[in-house]
């Protein structure tokens, strides 16, 4: 039984309760039932559980919201020593791994945020776990590289998922495989992409030329 406050708030009481939905999920799906016997196991009321994650999406983004957090624990201090590839493919592997347990909740939950009303919300989380990782990995781009960045990365770990959930290699070899190729081929274009930018530096100017052309140097 987790540790409670006498009178924990509601976002208290999703962070304790996320986990252990997730754990009922496998076996009941992201429903009621799975959130009351997680209420049971914690010695919460089950109406207030039901107050803290009324419904499947809201205790899909409380766990979401807490494999963020194991896998920031996970990772640690140990990052900042590490390339940009070698972080993301830690933070990739380390949320991967706190969802480990749990990969039939994880199928489940992907299933419900399929779901056609459940796309925008899919989409925001999608990003959020995005940006954490590319936080968590030192990136402070303001431009519109910060958006490209974690757009490219939300579907580098979507697909990562979906080939974690039927790895049945030892350690799942063959998920971190794919993620180093996915993440090797993300540098080798981010390299060209510096490339054709840096020589765009040195091509004509169009509005230069025509200007010269209208008002030739004396």
């Amino acid at each position: 039984m987790t540790d409670l406050a006498p009178d924990p708030t509601l976002d208290e009481l999703r962070v304790a309760l996320a986990p252990w939905v997730a754990g009922n999920a496998g076996f009941d799906g992201w429903t009621p039932a799975a959130r009351e016997l997680a209420a049971d196991q914690l010695g919460v009321d089950r109406d207030v559980a039901a107050l803290a994650l009324p419904h499947a999406i809201e205790m899909i983004d409380a766990w979401f919201a807490e494999i963020d957090r194991a896998m920031l624990a996970a990772v640690g201090p140990r990052i900042g020593n590490m390339k940009v590839r070698e972080k993301i493919a830690a933070l990739v592997e380390a949320r991967l791994a706190a969802a480990a347990p749990n990969r039939e909740a994880l199928r489940r939950a992907l299933a419900v945020l399929a779901l056609p009303q459940n796309a925008a919300r899919a989409a925001r989380l999608g990003w959020r776990a995005a940006d954490v990782m590319w936080r968590a990995a030192g990136d402070t781009a303001t431009d519109y590289s910060h958006y490209t960045k974690r757009a490219i990365l939300a579907g580098v770990y979507a697909a990562t998922v979906t080939v974690f959930l039927d790895d049945d290699s030892e350690g799942f070899a063959d998920t971190r495989a794919f993620l180093a190729r996915r993440i090797e081929g993300i540098m080798r274009f981010e390299k060209a992409k510096a490339q054709l930018l840096g020589a765009r530096e040195y091509l004509p100017s169009l509005s230069r030329l025509v200007g010269r052309l209208r008002y030739p140097a004396v």
